[in-house]
């Protein structure tokens, strides 16, 4: 009982339960629980010292309900598996399942990974209604599925950032049985499974460690959401934080973690907490992966913490500017030209291993922290997006796409949360300040409108100009897979970009052979490169040895 971490612990074959709390705060604590054949019932836990209380319940089951009392204050338990009725109510007791991954993870060269929110990405917005729509994903042919946060969060609705309970899936999704039929789904169809974890900070409301042990958090660090988690070695923190890990890979058999913002989990350990978590995953048989966005250099958040791949918004950045000309914030520091592209590939490449760097177009922050939530579609034509799509696809970097980008969705992806009122005003009104609107101008975080809004439109798949844009991903993901060159393992020497004028040029080579993508983002007409064989695939025809406008061609060289 004494090695238990915190939570209810339960004994199948002796129809038992365990109940540990860790709390330095409170002289008394208590199991409350709820409903049965004598109704609610209060048990008073044992104190084991160091802060830690205990106690084995005889007769109580899975399925059993129930909160914790800290001298008199009943709190909803932090390590709990289940809030069915939401972060501030009773928790549920749950069985502790071992599910599988994927039994022969793909070399991290096949990876490509399709980032999916569970609210929006179904009409139901529901686990089961995630796995409804699998097959479309999977006839995609990306071979990866990376779910938002899921760890429980307060209200109905909401991105998943500002979870609370880092160990129990969020209610309004399903039940955690819900979830585990859909990693068996995408599993079924050879899509590995990625859960994204939010570890620099827990969410605004519906948190109780700080009730519990104001250890959890360390005040000589203050973050916008208070004094940051504190990860030194043998904190409580770090204990939690290694479970969740642990939970979600092994409970629920997800085959990878990416782990959000990790330049903001603040750590001194001589292991810093990323690094134990990807030695942890790392150590699994069959190890899982885990990705990091990071916003330091990607070769530093490798070497130094053992990440997988990391999130390279350089990429992003850099090609968004040269298509939209913005120059706004972070995106002043990025030249409109395509030398600059051109720089910024041979750049990322240079660094690490090509596949370690994941690349995208657009993903849930690009176009959620826009005010009004606008794809890239909204912001360049159509050719110019394909255009853009084939390079991702072309590059050796690990690409991710965001839901509903294949078809060109018309949909925005908006930021939408579901708090109480004087919580969702503050947010409501920080998105306002933030983005320089005025009154109503801002679609309302707080509106269940706004959500509905970000929800996908599968019918529109079918019509033009989606149909077109999917044939184009469905085929380029195609080659990708195919083709021996595009498919394999890449090297920085195996690359090369150059720029001429309006024209990127980029060549990857192999012992196979060599392929070589060639893209016009002019508006006039621009000639084919000499040397060019056979076409593999193209956005647009050439017309006599010229590409057209905002055309990508690829060719094997």
């Amino acid at each position: 009982m004494t090695d238990l971490l915190p939570g209810a612990h339960l004994d199948r074959d002796e129809d038992a339960t365990t109940f540990v709390v860790f709390s330095t705060t409170a002289r008394r604590v208590e199991v409350k629980l709820e409903g049965g054949l004598v109704g609610t019932s209060t048990y008073e836990l044992d104190a084991l010292g160091a802060g830690r209380f205990a106690r084995r319940l005889a007769g109580i089951g899975e399925g059993a309900l129930y909160k914790l009392v800290l001298d008199g204050d009943e709190i909803a338990d932090p390590y709990a598996r289940f809030l069915p009725r939401g972060v501030h109510g009773p928790a549920r007791v749950e069985a502790r399942r071992v599910a599988r991954p994927l039994p022969e993870p793909l070399p991290p060269s096949r990876w490509i990974l399709y980032e999916l929110h569970v609210g929006t990405f179904s009409p139901e917005g529901t686990y089961r209604g995630a796995a409804a729509r699998l097959d479309a994903v999977a006839d995609l042919g990306v071979t990866a599925i990376e779910l938002l946060p899921i760890a429980a969060f307060a209200g109905q609705r909401g991105w998943g950032y500002d979870g609370v309970a880092l160990c129990a899936p969020h209610a309004p999704y399903g039940e955690p049985e819900d979830l585990r039929a859909l990693v068996r789904a995408a599993h079924e169809r050879g899509l590995a499974m990625i859960l994204d974890v939010v570890y620099n900070h827990v969410g605004p409301a519906g948190s109780y460690l700080a009730r519990c042990a104001p250890e959890y958090f360390t005040e000589a660090i203050q973050t916008p959401w208070g004094p940051a988690p504190d990860y030194a070695e043998g904190s409580p923190m770090r204990r939690l934080v290694l479970e969740s890990a642990r939970h979600w890979l092994e409970d629920f058999g997800f085959d990878a973690l990416r782990l959000d913002a990790v330049h903001a989990i603040h750590d001194v350990s001589l292991r810093h907490v990323a690094r134990e978590i990807v030695d942890l995953a790392h150590a699994m048989t069959p190890p899982r992966r885990v990705f990091f966005e990071d916003e330091r250099d990607e070769r530093a958040a490798i070497v130094e913490r053992g990440a997988d791949a990391v999130w390279a918004d350089r990429f992003h950045h850099q090609l968004h500017v040269l298509l939209t000309r913005e120059r706004a914030g972070y995106y002043a520091a990025f030249a409109p030209s395509v030398e600059a592209l051109a720089a910024t590939i041979a750049e990322g490449v240079r660094a690490v291993e090509p596949d370690k760097l994941v690349y995208c177009i657009q993903n849930h922050d690009q176009i959620g922290n826009r005010a009004l939530g606008t794809r890239i579609t909204d912001l360049v034509d159509v050719e110019s997006y394909c255009a853009a799509s084939t390079l991702l696809l072309f590059l050796p970097a690990t690409p991710l796409l965001f839901m509903g980008q294949e078809w060109a969705a018309s949909s925005p992806f908006l930021y939408f949360c579901d708090h109480d009122r004087a919580l969702g005003e503050a947010v409501r009104e920080g998105r306002r300040i933030e983005h320089g609107f005025a009154g109503a101008s801002i679609p309302d975080p707080q509106a269940a409108r706004t959500f509905e809004r970000s929800k996908l439109a599968w019918e529109e798949r079918r019509v033009e100009p989606h149909a077109r844009v999917l044939a184009l991903y469905c085929a380029m993901v195609k080659l990708r897979r195919d083709d021996a060159v595009l498919g394999a393992p890449a090297s920085a020497q195996e690359l090369t970009s150059r720029a001429d004028r309006d024209v990127l040029e980029v060549v990857r080579r192999g012992p196979s052979g060599s392929r070589r993508l060639v893209v016009n983002f002019g508006d006039a007409p621009a000639l084919a490169p000499k040397g060019s064989k056979d076409v593999l695939f193209a956005t647009r025809p050439t017309e006599d040895g010229k590409l057209a406008p905002r055309s990508a061609i690829v060719f094997r060289a």
